[in-house]
């Protein structure tokens, strides 16, 4: 009750239902170990490296692994888990946003600390990078190219969230929320694409222009934030200065890297045969071949980054 009180939340998220383990979150418990333990990402991540490299040696002469089904549940699991976290924290964004403006939503981690629905899947959100690595072991195994976007993004991601967890940076509300709802839709089209059904191919574009305005909402909330930071009384804006120089480090860097693949995705000058594209992040297979008056012809296909 002092929590709320302090944070002046006079009107709670209307949450139509909470779940047992949601009402149990324990921000603080979960805080504690992560401060212990975040950097154990670090290991993670050589891991991760070792077996980018390792991998795509030993696979050299080595036929691909075809693993259709596995990525198919692989691809729906994580869709339908994007969906779930965007339900569930789009309620206090929405709420806060609303009720207690912009500075609030950029500077008071209320919604780790006082509201346990979204802290608690703002804490899986966090944990969810360790596991979303093994989206490249799927591009490893079945011999598919890896852009550097793709291995770069999962590594700065998973050390960034794990590190801003143990300081409940207040901005992460916006990055969480964010990336939610954009792995919701991502996901969900890699998993129409695994089970075989192909989307058009606008629907990719707006999938790479939806990462492309995460980003540049992520670089306005870091600025924001430093304005904040620079002229609010000391101690009230909960964001450090470190974390606003990472964190938009991160952002404009992914920014340059997205909009280099939009353009040569989709803007740049096709040279030679036409080749269709997915959103970067993922692999999901090539459409298999179809006769067209006689002729072989890729069906409404992707191709793999």
């Amino acid at each position: 009750m002092e929590s709320k009180m302090a944070y002046n939340l006079d009107v709670m998220p209307n949450y139509s239902y909470v779940f047992e383990f949601e009402n149990e979150f324990q921000p603080n418990k979960h805080r504690q170990w992560m401060t212990e333990n975040w950097t154990v990402a670090f290991y993670y991540v050589g891991l991760y490296m070792a077996f980018i490299f390792g991998g795509q040696y030993y696979m050299q002469k080595r036929p691909r692994f075809e693993l259709r089904r596995t990525l198919m549940v692989w691809n729906s699991a994580l869709a339908a888990f994007s969906i779930m976290g965007a339900c569930r924290t789009l309620p206090e964004f929405y709420h806060v946003l609303r009720n207690h403006g912009l500075y609030h939503s950029i500077c008071v981690p209320s919604f780790i600390e006082v509201d346990r629905v979204s802290g608690f899947w703002t804490y899986m959100f966090v944990l969810s990078k360790l596991p979303e690595l093994g989206d490249t072991v799927f591009i490893v195994l079945r011999k598919k190219p890896l852009i550097f976007l793709h291995w770069y993004h999962h590594i700065t991601v998973l050390l960034y969230t794990w590190y801003s967890f143990t300081e409940y940076t207040s901005s992460a509300r916006w990055f969480v929320v964010m990336n939610y709802c954009v792995h919701s839709v991502m996901y969900s089209y890699f998993a129409l694409v695994s089970m075989g059904k192909y989307p058009p191919r606008f629907i990719s574009m707006i999938i790479t222009g939806l990462q492309l305005t995460q980003m540049i909402v992520g670089c306005a909330i870091n600025i924001w934030a430093h304005n904040y930071v620079a002229t609010a009384p000391p101690n009230s804006c909960h964001i450090s200065q470190i974390n606003i120089k990472l964190s938009m480090a991160m952002y404009f860097s992914y920014f340059v890297l997205f909009a280099q693949f939009f353009y040569k995705a989709y803007l740049a000058p096709k040279t030679g045969k036409k080749a269709k594209v997915e959103p970067p992040l993922s692999e999901v297979p090539i459409a298999k071949k179809v006769e067209f008056n006689g002729f072989p012809r890729q069906r409404n296909g992707v191709v793999a980054h």
